[in-house]
C-alpha cells in the first residue's frame, strides 16, 4: 500500500479551504475562543471503519492540541451505536473539523465495507479482490487504503507503476504482439507488463507474447475458464468487467488469480457515522 503524508495533508488541506475558507461565520461569532468541549464520533451503520488516521489529522490540523482517542482502530467491524472516538478540546476546532472528518470517515468506511463484502463472497476461493483507478480524482491514495483496510488488494496507483495495454493502446499499435515487443524494448525489467484481452485469439497472442498478467476484460464464465485453462500459469490471470457481487463466486471457480471490481470504489454508499458534542 502507498501512503504519503504529504499528498495526505494536500488532501485535507484541500478539504478545509473549500468547506471553511476564510472562517466559520457560524461558530466564529457564536462560540467562544477558549471553550472547550468534549464529543464522540458515533456509528449508525454497521460494517468496516476506515479513515480514523484521516480524521485525527483533519482535527488537530484546526488545533494541535485537540485529543483524539479511538476507541477502534481501522480494519474493525462496528456495530449501531459504537462511539468509535473520542474528542476532548477547543470547541471551535471539533466543530469546524465535524464535516470534514465525517465526510472522510463516512467515505472510506463505505469502501471498506464494501470491500470486506466482496472478499468474504470469495473466501473461500484462491482469489484476490482488487481495486482499479476508477477513483474519485485527487482521493485516491485514500481510497486504495480504504480497499486494503476492506481486506482487499491494490492494482496499480496510476499509469505510471505498471504497463497496462489495453484495447485501445492495441488498436493504436497494431496488434498485442507488436505492443508488448515495443513496450518491452523501452521499459526497466522491473516493470511488469499487463495486456487486456478480449476473445481467445487475444489470450492465444498474449500468452506467445510473454506477458506478466493477462486481463480477462469482460468475458463471460465459459470462455473465463477456457482461457485459465489455455493460460495454464504461463501468466497471473486477472478477471475484470461486469463483476457483481452476483457473479463473483463464479468468475473465482474459473482459477482466476485476480478479480478487479470498479464498484469497490464507484458505487459505494457512504457509512452514516455522526459527532455528538457533550453538554458541559
Amino acid at each position: 500500500m502507498y501512503w504519503n503524508d504529504e499528498l495526505v495533508n494536500e488532501i485535507i488541506q484541500r478539504a478545509i479551504l473549500e468547506d471553511v475558507g476564510m472562517g466559520d461565520v457560524t461558530t466564529d461569532n457564536l462560540i467562544k475562543a477558549d471553550h472547550q468541549s468534549d464529543a464522540f464520533i458515533i456509528t449508525k451503520e454497521e460494517g468496516i471503519i476506515a479513515g480514523l488516521n484521516v480524521a485525527q489529522m483533519v482535527f488537530t490540523r484546526f488545533d494541535k492540541n485537540i485529543e483524539f482517542k479511538p476507541s477502534f482502530k481501522d480494519g474493525d467491524q462496528v456495530k449501531i451505536g459504537d462511539k468509535i472516538a473520542k474528542l476532548r478540546g477547543s470547541t471551535r476546532a471539533i466543530l469546524k473539523g465535524e464535516r470534514i472528518a465525517l465526510n472522510f470517515l463516512q467515505r472510506l468506511s463505505g469502501i471498506a465495507t464494501k470491500t470486506h463484502h466482496y472478499v468474504m463472497l470469495v473466501k473461500d476461493f484462491p482469489v484476490r479482490i482488487s481495486d482499479t483507478r476508477k477513483t474519485t480524482p485527487t482521493l485516491r491514495i485514500l481510497e486504495k487504503y480504504a480497499v486494503i483496510v476492506g481486506g482487499g488488494h491494490n492494482h496499480r496507483m496510476g499509469l505510471y507503476d505498471a504497463v497496462m495495454i489495453k484495447d485501445n493502446h492495441i488498436i493504436a499499435a497494431g496488434g498485442i504482439l507488436k505492443a508488448v515487443n515495443s513496450i518491452r524494448s523501452k521499459i526497466p525489467h522491473t516493470v511488469k507488463i499487463e495486456v487486456e484481452v478480449e476473445n481467445m485469439d487475444e489470450v492465444k497472442e498474449a500468452v506467445e507474447a510473454k506477458v506478466d498478467i493477462i486481463m480477462l476484460d469482460n468475458m463471460d464464465i465459459e470462455t473465463m475458464l477456457k482461457a485459465v485453462n489455455y493460460i495454464n500459469g504461463r501468466a497471473i490471470v486477472e478477471a475484470s468487467g461486469g463483476i457483481t457481487e452476483k457473479n463473483i463466486r463464479d468468475v473465482a471457480k474459473t482459477g482466476v488469480d485476480v478479480i478487479s471490481v470498479g464498484a469497490l470504489t464507484t458505487h459505494v454508499e457512504s457509512l452514516d457515522i455522526s459527532l455528538e458534542v457533550l453538554q458541559m
